[in-house]
């Protein structure tokens, strides 16, 4: 894997990136788009086109949506002369294994702060797949405790060997990893100008510390599609608010014209930005009824899988929206941000006794009720 100046779509608009910008190649990319004519028929679409964002291909080891941020963040790591990253997320973080994993690529070594969630297959298989890929695991009961953790870890690994990690946020939602949703964007225009979709009306995605709604917000807005993305809340309210979408919004189109100062001086507008917050449940990373109905009646008319923290509760809310009459006639796309990629076979024979004493708790226990799947 080596760095590279290509911005995809992005450069095409605005030249003025290439060579100020770091950026490496991680992702399949673009992910396709394909249509759900059996779902349609399934639940009576009531004239509503239903299309879905394929991101759970989006590139190997790991799919889902954060390679697309990585490609911006493991590049500016590289760029600084860093070797390590520290991040942070949930005990079954997405982002965090896909970090260390594309970091593994890339010979960058991989600290994840993790904090407690409930309990899930996905967790363990994630907490077995950190395990293989070498991460350095450490867990807290929750955000307050995490911050000191964090402090010893920088400053052991300060000590260890003579600089700090680069620290990435949760969920690598920065304005730098947020280029990389903006630059989905223009992916997604360009799908549409080759007749792949019409231009969606809504997109639904999942809203858990915002980097992929707002990213997409902003670079829908740059690209000149009309299209409005709903957000559906999966996080605690400190994590997702509109407050927070319209300081990530500016944030990130501050540092693009930083680079490029062509790049429009675009404003934040709620008529583009719909939170939902109806669908969170009681807590994050707890599965919901309305979220494994939505999980399994897609999984039964596409053979496509979903999960039950993020899309399976942004599924839930557009089809709530298609019931609710809300979406007649609409072209509406759904974008899938889940891994869909299958590494069973890598984490066989992998022994969840060789993680941290912490974790134990996550094997020896029992999963949710609702979690229909198992490892």
């Amino acid at each position: 894997m080596t760095q590279t100046n290509i911005l995809r779509p992005l450069l095409e608009h605005y030249p003025g990136l290439k060579g100020s910008l770091p950026h490496v190649s991680l992702g399949a990319l673009p992910t396709p788009v394909e249509r759900l004519h059996n779902l349609e028929a399934s639940i009576d679409a009531k004239g509503a086109k239903l299309f879905i964002k394929r991101d759970d291909l989006s590139g190997a080891p790991y799919g889902g949506n954060k390679v697309r941020k990585l490609e911006f963040i493991l590049a500016h790591v590289l760029a600084t002369g860093h070797t390590e990253v520290l991040t942070f997320g949930g005990a079954g973080s997405n982002h965090a294994l896909a970090t260390a994993l594309y970091g593994q690529q890339l010979g960058i070594g991989c600290v994840s702060m993790l904090v407690d969630q409930p309990n899930a297959c996905c967790v363990q298989r994630n907490l077995l797949m950190s395990l293989r890929a070498g991460v350095e695991l450490h867990l807290s009961p929750g955000m307050i405790t995490i911050t000191g953790a964090t402090l010893k870890q920088l400053f052991s690994h300060k000590w260890r060997t003579g600089s700090f990690p680069y620290l990435i946020p949760p969920g690598g939602t920065s304005p730098l990893g947020m280029i990389g949703f903006v630059n989905a964007a223009f992916e997604l225009k360009s799908q549409v100008d080759n007749g792949d979709l019409p231009e969606p009306d809504y997109i639904y995605a999942a809203s858990g510390s915002m980097g992929t709604v707002v990213g997409l917000m902003l670079g829908l807005k740059a690209a000149g599609l009309k299209t409005q993305v709903v957000a559906i809340r999966v996080t605690e309210l400190k994590y997702t608010s509109m407050r927070k979408a319209k300081r990530l919004f500016n944030a990130t189109v501050r540092l693009l014209r930083k680079h490029d100062s062509s790049f429009p001086l675009l404003p934040f507008s709620t008529d583009d930005f719909h939170l939902n917050h109806s669908f969170y449940g009681q807590a994050y990373g707890l599965y919901t009824p309305e979220a494994m109905n939505a999980v399994r009646l897609l999984h039964e008319t596409s053979g496509m899988h979903l999960e039950g923290t993020y899309t399976g509760k942004t599924f839930a809310a557009l089809l709530a929206d298609i019931e609710a009459g809300k979406l007649d006639g609409k072209n509406v796309l759904f974008w899938n941000t889940h891994n869909s990629l299958d590494f069973s076979d890598e984490i066989d024979g992998v022994d969840y006794h060789d993680l941290p004493r912490t974790f134990y708790k996550y094997f020896e226990g029992n999963v949710q009720p609702l979690d229909c799947y198992r490892i």
